[in-house]
């Protein structure tokens, strides 16, 4: 593909900065470009924001109220949006269910969910793993039964992030215990607000409640909320992967963690010089940046096949949260001793890790604690090295 921008994506990326900087609110970006705490109602604001416009989904197909943008327009929105210190857009429902009911979703389906995702009535959380079933999601035990006329659910989730937010779930439940384990599995859409929900927090090593158990007694789920066919719902699921794969990527957001780390670099003195000008330091940002832009580069060629994710979006999922995790070592390694204290209050609004730290140390650590599960969460590393190898390598 060229990777050389036209003057009309060239016009798009200036139109999407223009708008973004004017309607983006202040408060939000201030929250994102100092890593403090947002709450539900940040991002539900500013993609109520990009839905007014028409920007929320522009890379979905027009005819379910997308733009149909191409794979070099969503990531120069991408990219443009998280400069500006926008929030990620919330993945559950925009682009990990919503391609999933897209292809194998009834007309209902269709009609009901998409105009409810894309309006934020509706919002999603993922129900995927299980305690025991994590990196081996096969093995998951929620169980299904059809009763009369609804589906009868029983049984955990865990890891659940967003739970205490959402009003609607995606599940995967075992619907025939008789049968090889990714033959026995269904696709649900679960209310979260039905009876014998029940959302229990889990609290992360960065003190932040963002994940959470959710428990199913006796859930009644109606069968037209079943997604394509019973028994299926492993074909589906790793549809469903491929897109959230390539969405943890998140280049843009990286890009603009870049720019912050050589801000910091640059303010911070080692021996009465800027750290940045330390020549060992600069190697490592160098090289981080090398990766970076390969990591670009890939996801450019792995979106130009977007509307059906494969096996190569691992590859993605490898290197991104490894950029990811990279960028918070180094900004560990910038900060010395004023990146090691941590308290929640850090990472509030004007919070601050000690009274003798720079205003931009107090959260440091606690991205630092945090962005170590990216690497596991979306199916962890070493099971992406697995699948490359198997499928994308022949080995």
């Amino acid at each position: 593909m060229d990777l050389d921008y036209t003057p009309e994506e060239q016009a798009f990326r200036d139109e999407v900065r223009t708008f973004v900087r004017a309607n983006l609110p202040q408060d939000i970006a201030d929250k994102v470009l100092h890593h403090r705490r947002l709450a539900k109602d940040d991002y539900v604001r500013w993609q109520k924001i990009l839905y007014k416009k028409g920007w929320l989904a522009g890379h979905w197909p027009r005819e379910y109220g997308g733009l149909g943008w191409t794979p070099v327009q969503t990531h120069i929105f991408d990219e443009e949006c998280a400069a500006a210190g926008g929030p990620r857009l919330v993945p559950f429902g925009l682009n990990m269910v919503a391609p999933v009911i897209m292809a194998f979703g009834t007309p209902w389906q269709k009609e009901h969910y998409l105009p409810r995702i894309l309006s934020q009535e509706d919002f999603w959380c993922q129900g995927y793993s299980e305690p025991g079933s994590g990196s081996d999601l096969a093995s998951l035990k929620t169980r299904a039964v059809r009763e009369d006329d609804h589906f009868v659910v029983n049984g955990q989730k865990t890891w659940t992030t967003m739970a205490h937010f959402a009003d609607m779930i995606f599940c995967l439940v075992r619907t025939d215990p008789t049968v090889k384990k990714q033959e026995g599995i269904s696709f649900l859409l679960i209310n979260m607000h039905s009876p014998g929900i029940s959302v229990r927090p889990l609290v992360t090593i960065d003190e932040e409640h963002e994940v959470n158990e959710v428990f199913f007694d006796n859930v009644k789920v109606p069968p037209e909320n079943l997604v394509g066919v019973e028994g299926k719902g492993w074909t589906y699921a790793k549809y469903l992967l491929g897109h959230e794969r390539t969405g943890i990527t998140g280049v843009g957001a990286s890009k603009r963690e870049l720019t912050l780390l050589k801000e910091f670099a640059a303010k911070q003195l080692k021996g009465g010089k800027p750290i940045a000008e330390d020549p060992i330091f600069r190697a490592k940002i160098a090289q981080l940046e090398i990766d970076l832009m390969a990591l670009e580069t890939t996801l450019l060629r792995v979106l130009s096949n977007r509307d059906k994710p494969g096996p190569e979006a691992s590859i993605l999922k490898i290197k991104g949260t490894e950029v990811q995790q990279g960028l918070t070592e180094l900004m560990m390694e910038v900060l010395g001793p004023y990146a090691e204290p941590f308290s929640p209050h850090a990472i509030e609004e004007g919070g601050k890790a000690t009274a003798f730290a720079p205003d931009h140390a107090g959260p440091i650590a606690a991205r630092y604690f945090a962005w170590r599960k990216t690497s596991i969460y979306g199916g962890s590393n070493e099971i992406q090295r697995n699948i490359i190898a198997q499928m994308v390598l022949g080995l």
